[in-house]
């Protein structure tokens, strides 16, 4: 069982965003990257299927230099291989990073592509599913159980109060939601072994694209704003509560202007 899992390297979560001098990029600057968060669940289940039916498990992930760091974790934590598409990912949508994505797959043999359903930071959903319709392949997402057979798949989905169960054919796409499995660590045999690794590199040109196939003429990001700043809460004396409702309301009706 031969299994593909793209991967995007984004900020930490726990990273303190400040917008790049062009206001439209962030200030990399200090910033730590790491493994899209539910790109983690979707490698760790390519992983199970390789230690149960043998196979390879090769990582993709497009953007600059820095994007090998993430590919050499997947290698220490189970990866057999990994594939870095070189290219300034930061001003591609979803649909240009999907092409270059799908043009990459085509040339490594793969039963199954994995996803995480979202990378963390652009929030879109959308690569996965536009990479599937582009490779022709069905596709179910975010997955929380998965069983993979001879030629086809079946995935499960929780619905609000019950469960959608489908099954595919193979080569097909899964996005991974939380609840998949619980992603390991690596170790420090994975570590090392992941060092003797060579990860393989392609430009956009060597998959047969160019700049304008990728950058954002779609969709473009014109401005980036941070949130503004939270105002401190108000506390009301709740010792007489026929008092502090009408306080809460009034505030609600003449300050918040929410009624």
């Amino acid at each position: 069982m031969n299994s593909v899992v793209c991967i995007a390297q984004v900020p930490d979560t726990e990273s303190r965003i400040k917008i790049g001098s062009d206001g439209r990029h962030i200030d990399e600057a200090g910033i730590k990257f790491i493994v899209s968060p539910y790109d983690e669940f979707a490698l760790e289940e390519a992983i199970r299927a390789k230690e149960k039916s043998g196979g390879d498990v090769t990582v993709i992930s497009f953007g600059p230099d820095r994007v090998q760091q993430a590919l050499r974790e997947c290698l220490a934590r189970g990866a057999t291989k990994a594939l870095h598409v070189k290219g300034d990912s930061a001003d591609a949508d979803s649909l240009g990073v999907a092409k270059v994505l799908a043009a990459a797959i085509k040339n490594v043999p793969h039963d199954v592509v994995f996803f995480g359903k979202q990378g963390v930071g652009t929030d879109n959903s959308l690569v996965g599913p536009m990479t599937a319709e582009l490779l022709g392949y069905p596709q179910v997402h975010v997955v929380t159980h998965l069983e993979l057979g001879d030629g086809k798949v079946t995935a499960h989905r929780e619905l609000e109060g019950a469960e959608d169960v489908i099954e595919a054919s193979l080569p097909a796409v899964i996005t991974a939601q939380k609840g998949l499995n619980e992603p390991r660590y690596a170790s420090l045999k994975g570590i090392m072994a992941a060092k003797k690794i060579a990860i393989d590199a392609k430009s956009i040109a060597d998959l047969g694209l160019n700049d304008s196939d990728v950058a954002g003429q779609r969709v473009k990001v014109v401005k980036l704003e941070l949130p503004p700043e939270k105002s401190g809460g108000r506390k009301v004396d709740g010792a007489d509560a026929a008092a502090a409702a009408k306080e809460i309301l009034k505030y609600i009706r003449e300050e918040a202007k929410a009624l």
